[in-house]
């Protein structure tokens, strides 16, 4: 496994991989790295040849000041965890490295941004077309990992992947929990115990919702969903949506056409998570 820092250095490397014909696989993270982001690790080097993992916290993505300053960076020891994996390379980026001119680009994403986390965290997902943009352009992989945890960032992702027209296929891979249920997070570990402690009340509900999905309406249990959480004095819902896992349209009932996602994000203090479960109705 080697660290590169600048693009020439990384691009150098896979010269040799590209001439070769060898499949290049690329999981992009943003670091505080966590057993999730192990199994993208994982299943990229079951799939391709070379795996290329990038650690960059983008600002760009970033609405909140604060949340960037906050955002754990943990390079050694992100490092050591990698080390135990099919990485081949890291690319630990500069903010200057990546954006040598500021990025001005505007992405349209239509619907796919207006809603959820694009209406709550303006400009997020422009931020996240800016930097995966420029990291495809630099690694050119031919394939690229993320997690269904941020299940509206795969949307996303895949309409860029399609603007851009870049031959690289997008492989989605599932959430990894902790014991407790929690969906890992790189945020999880700015927790306070006693937050911790009832995060995980927010996948239970989750599951609680699959269930009665059979036994009451849409709005029964968008209701249902707002009340348990919130009743957990420590835990407040930011919002929870049923959608199309397709358009991301709010679904109105169970029998239209399409898979059913419930979408949800929570404040466990100052700390925002997110989260999500697949509604299938029988």
């Amino acid at each position: 496994m080697e660290l590169y820092t600048t693009i020439t250095s990384l691009q150098n490397v896979l010269k040799a991989a590209h001439s070769k014909g060898l499949k290049i696989g690329f999981v992009p993270t943003m670091g505080a790295l966590h057993q999730g982001h192990l199994s993208l690790v994982e299943t990229a080097g079951s799939l391709c040849d070379i795996v290329v993992v990038s650690i960059f916290v983008n600002p760009t993505q970033f609405n909140d000041k604060n949340d960037l300053a906050n955002y754990p960076r943990t390079l050694e020891s992100d490092m050591k965890l990698l080390s135990t994996t099919c990485c081949d390379y890291i690319f630990s980026p500069s903010v200057e490295e990546v954006y040598p001119v500021p990025d001005t680009r505007n992405f349209d994403f239509g619907n796919l941004e207006t809603v959820m986390e694009g209406a709550f965290r303006p400009g997020h997902f422009n931020g996240v077309a800016q930097v995966v943009s420029r990291l495809f352009e630099i690694v050119l992989p031919d394939i690229a990992f993320f997690g269904r945890k941020d299940f509206q960032q795969m949307a996303i992702i895949k309409d860029l992947v399609r603007q851009m027209n870049f031959p690289i296929e997008i492989v989605a891979c599932d959430i990894i929990r902790e014991k407790d249920g929690l969906a890992m997070s790189s945020r999880n570990k700015l927790l306070l115990p006693e937050y911790r402690d009832c995060a995980p009340k927010i996948y239970h509900t989750l599951k609680e919702a699959k269930y009665l999905a059979n036994l009451k309406t849409v709005s029964e249990i968008k209701e249902y969903v707002l009340n348990q959480i919130n009743a957990t004095q420590l835990l407040r819902v930011e919002y929870f949506e049923i959608v199309d896992d397709t358009t991301l349209l709010s679904v109105k009932n169970w029998n239209e056409p399409g898979t059913k996602v419930g979408c949800i994000a929570v404040y466990a203090g100052k700390v925002r998570l997110i989260d999500n479960i697949i509604l299938d109705i029988n």
